[in-house]
């Protein structure tokens, strides 16, 4: 018997919890759901990720509000994918900002990933039909632009660390609190998605560039907020492990000539024993597979992943 498509089956709410690593510093984790956060300015806030649609969107609202009713002005999205972008609408933000590669990876293919994601995670598609269309931002940069919070608040800097979970992710640091938002270039005990990534310099220069913040707060993609330097530490090891797991494993098949599903059997053996309990781990391995195979085929630029892909690439290989 197959395995349910993906994220299809799992229906069940996460418990949401709401975290501050310093004055007007916040983070919403939810047992492996993605990841919100914002920063309070003297007089406005930073937002950053947005939820899969606005009615999600709300939910987070509703808490951040609970401690602070200063208006939006700026919603920061660390890249492109749908279940981060969507919901933007709900911020009401006087400017949304991305990395220009993101921004060119939504005009590329932010349609067929919008379908993709809602069909792989249903549960994060509340009220999918208030999604007004594509979050294009009003604002983007390549490779660094600064914030400035005023007050004593210190400033946000956003950073392009290096190609990784896909070619445009940015980090957000504060420097006041030493906290990282590391969008999904770092996950806590929650499994790496990677089908639209640069394995090699992910595990590599990219997480280098992660590592050197020596960050005492982190919020990742997904999981909860590691503190300590140590802690910080672990969560990118952890990362990179992963990565460095599927490198090895499925370059070994590539390298011996074997097949996609062996490459894919040999990744999830190796793995499985210490990461198969983390969140989404049987969701994202075959895409994760897929794209490394290709990136192992010289395919340098990821492919699209339409609905109808995903399901093929599944089949093949998640039964």
């Amino acid at each position: 018997m197959s395995k349910p498509f993906a994220s299809s089956t799992d229906t069940k709410e996460k418990t949401d919890t709401f975290e501050i690593m310093g004055e007007g510093v916040y983070a919403l984790t939810a047992e492996g759901d993605p990841n919100v956060g914002a920063v309070e300015g003297e007089d406005f806030v930073v937002a950053i990720e947005s939820r899969a649609t606005p009615s999600a969107s709300r939910d987070w609202l509703k808490i951040l509000r609970e401690q602070t009713d200063k208006p939006i002005r700026y919603l920061v999205l660390t890249h492109y994918h749908a279940v981060r972008v969507l919901g933007a609408s709900a911020f009401d933000a006087g400017d949304i900002i991305m990395s220009g590669a993101s921004r060119d990876l939504v005009a590329e293919r932010g349609e067929q990933d919008w379908k993709s994601e809602f069909g792989r995670m249903p549960r994060l598609a509340k009220n999918a039909e208030e999604v007004p269309g594509l979050t294009w931002p009003t604002i983007t940069f390549d490779a660094e632009y600064d914030i400035d919070l005023g007050g004593d608040r210190g400033k946000l800097e956003l950073r392009f660390l290096g190609r990784g979970h896909t070619g445009g992710d940015i980090a957000v640091w504060h420097d006041k609190t030493r906290t990282l938002y590391a969008g999904d270039l770092v996950e806590a005990k929650a499994a790496l998605y990677t089908g639209d990534a640069y394995h090699f310099e992910w595990a590599g220069k990219t997480l280098d560039n992660v590592k050197a913040y020596q960050a005492e707060n982190l919020v990742g993609g997904r999981g909860a907020v590691a503190r300590g330097v140590a802690e910080t530490d672990a969560a990118v090891e952890q990362t990179r492990k992963f990565l460095n797991g599927m490198i090895e494993n499925v370059g070994r098949v590539h390298k011996a000539s074997g097949s996609l599903r062996e490459a894919f059997e040999a990744t999830r053996d190796a793995l499985a024993p210490e990461f198969g309990s983390w969140p989404i781990f049987e969701h994202c391995l075959p895409f994760d597979v897929q794209r490394l195979w290709d990136e192992y085929d010289g395919i340098e630029h990821p492919r699209i992943w339409t609905a109808e892909r995903d399901r093929e690439v599944w089949a093949k290989l998640q039964d």
